[in-house]
């Protein structure tokens, strides 16, 4: 993936003030030995045996939050992982923000395609690998090291901030719809502002105005009460891994065309300004089939890859297995074979309304002889928003006043459940303001920061805290 030019340091830094600069300067060592201890914690909020190192990872935060300065600080239980609460709320006639990030982890299988240990970070060709470094704890720490520069050289914030930092984003975010419901009379603020979002390809600075939505689902095939001989019972019984392939076989054409029905009904068509849009941004196929290291790049025939991305719908299965997995052969007729499949949902599909419609196609291309359970494990709704208001504006303005280039505005193929949820239970479409690399290799072996990006965008970040005030009314 070819890399961008951004802002050099000395021009980032001129955008905020000589204190601001000459505390960020100074503090360089301590800031990133900092990001590495967090890094360090293993939170990976998905796998039970982590549970302890979720809160250990939302205590570590907390208690950074209260030293610089940081008031009601909260590790608050939910069903599942704390949630990080904060807020700082004596800046008179300012608006009050609140903040959303996550501290929660994907899994880190494969294991052995990581360069070190993932949770042993380190810095090298002005890149911080280690699972969590761009995925969301870099950019926790950049939001901790632009509310410590401006307390340590301010003693005070130029706005009001609730912090709202959660520990089931990769997880659906399941306790965290609780807790705001519980919430919701103390989070009352003026904008959301959300930071797991990216750069464009090339590494561009980009707004992000729309999220894709998922439902996560597992399917399961029973089909004898035991693994049987494959000898003395194939062409007998129907063998649960065979009847799986099938079913999946069917979910899409070679076209790549989802073959649930209705999948598609409630898909938006892209405006001419979305389309104008799309066509001005400097997307290279070919490099993004190098990065991905495959002979073609693919997906639903009648779409360029850029509108595939993030203005279509998916299906993908996400992980397979039944049967004899070991060295050699063992030939029987498994028992159960099991799939994961995600649908990736753009704006007015309803999750719910897809789970039913994917269970009934299933169980209508299901073959006799096994049993067939569908289950949803997870779902989050698409989102759209406005790049037009003030604070949005203003995230532009000082993503071009730092990282020197006007930004995109982009969707991500990805999903934050909880951009919805913000939207629906406080009325604030948030702001995503995001500022990872796109070859981050985010849920993959040795995930990564670039530094530029982390450096320049506490800048940013100083920037826009700075420009609020005056910019929102």
């Amino acid at each position: 993936m070819t890399e961008g030019t951004l802002a050099t340091p000395a021009a980032a830094a001129s955008a905020i003030d000589e204190a601001l600069e000459g505390h960020l300067a100074a503090s360089r060592g301590a800031r990133l030995a900092s990001y590495l201890e967090l890094l360090r914690i293993p939170s990976i909020s998905t796998l039970p045996e982590h549970a302890p190192d979720c809160r250990r990872a939302a205590e570590w935060i907390g208690s950074r939050l209260e030293a610089m300065g940081f008031e009601h600080v909260e590790v608050s239980p939910t069903s599942g992982h704390p949630v990080v609460y904060a807020d700082w709320l004596h800046a008179a006639g300012a608006p009050t923000i609140l903040v959303y990030c996550h501290y929660d982890v994907q899994p880190v299988d494969p294991i052995d395609e990581w360069e070190t240990a993932p949770f042993e970070p380190f810095i090298r060709d002005a890149k911080v690998v280690g699972r969590g470094a761009a995925d969301d704890k870099g950019q926790i720490s950049m939001h901790l090291a632009a509310f410590d520069a401006l307390f340590a050289t301010r003693g005070r914030l130029p706005v009001n901030v609730r912090i709202v930092f959660e520990g089931e984003e990769e997880a659906n975010s399941t306790g965290l719809a609780g807790w705001l419901g519980q919430n919701r009379d103390r989070l009352a603020c003026d904008a959301v502002v959300i930071s797991d979002t990216g750069f464009f390809e090339g590494n561009r600075p980009a707004l992000c105005v729309g999220l894709r939505g998922i439902v996560y689902t597992q399917i399961d095939v029973t089909g004898p009460a035991q693994d049987m001989h494959s000898g003395g019972f194939g062409g007998l019984i129907e063998n649960p891994a065979n009847a799986l392939a099938r079913i999946i076989a069917d979910l899409k054409d070679r076209a790549g065309v989802v073959q649930i029905p209705g999948f598609y009904e409630d898909v938006v068509k892209l405006t001419a300004a979305e389309r104008r849009d799309l066509a001005a941004m400097a997307y290279d196929d070919e490099a993004i089939r190098q990065h991905c290291d495959v002979p073609v790049l693919v997906g639903e025939a009648g779409y360029e890859p850029l509108e595939r991305l993030g203005y279509r719908p998916t299906l993908d299965v996400n992980g397979l297995w039944g049967g004899f997995q070991g060295e050699g052969s063992k030939t029987i007729i498994p028992a159960q074979a099991h799939a994961k499949v995600s649908c990736r949902l753009v704006p007015n599909q309803d999750p719910g309304v897809i789970f039913e419609r994917f269970q009934a196609y299933v169980h209508q291309v299901a073959p006799p002889g096994v049993t067939v359970k569908v289950r949803r494990l997870g779902s989050g709704r698409p989102l759209a928003v406005s790049a037009d208001d003030p604070v949005a504006s203003t995230a532009l303005a000082a993503l071009e006043a730092t990282f020197g280039a006007a930004p995109y505005l982009i969707r991500s193929g990805g999903s934050i459940p909880v951009a919805e949820m913000f939207t629906t239970l406080l009325g604030r479409a948030p702001v995503m303001l995001g500022f990872t690399n796109p070859d981050d290799h985010a849920h993959s072996p040795n995930e990564f920061m670039r530094l530029e990006n982390y450096e320049t965008g506490i800048r940013t970040l100083c920037w826009f805290w700075d420009a609020l005030p005056e910019r929102v009314r």
